[in-house]
């Protein structure tokens, strides 16, 4: 934990930016019946019955000592996915970075398998 504390401690560095990284499925659902609409003193209704339209997945980066953030989402989540967003992470949102530091724990034997399935190695 102090590893991250001291990582995230260090004054900003646009050459050594610190990115954390988060990744989440998500279920797509949608609604069955039309909502019941609200009346006076009553708020809006929804039944808890609910249509399943698949899934997505999240990728989460943030900049840790900058305000931005960007999600892709994406259809599945393979070593080719996560290897396409590093690689939209180093080429398009930090193009002049010598190096991208992140979390410690994160991503732990992820990079080292995403070069393979296509993808060029970042």
């Amino acid at each position: 934990m102090e590893d991250v504390l001291d990582l995230y401690a260090e004054p900003p560095d646009a050459k050594r930016p610190v990115v954390c990284f988060d990744e989440s499925p998500t279920q797509l659902i949608g609604e069955v019946h039309q909502p019941i609409p609200a009346r006076p003193g009553q708020l809006e209704r929804y039944d808890c019955e609910y249509r399943r339209n698949g899934t997505a997945n999240l990728f989460v980066f943030l900049d840790a000592h900058q305000p931005w953030r960007t999600v892709k989402i994406t259809n599945s989540r393979t070593a080719r996915d996560f290897a396409e967003c590093m690689r939209d992470l180093v080429d398009l949102h930090y193009p002049t970075a010598e190096t991208i530091r992140k979390h410690p724990r994160e991503t732990a034997g992820r990079l080292a398998l995403s070069g393979y399935g296509g993808v060029r190695s970042i």
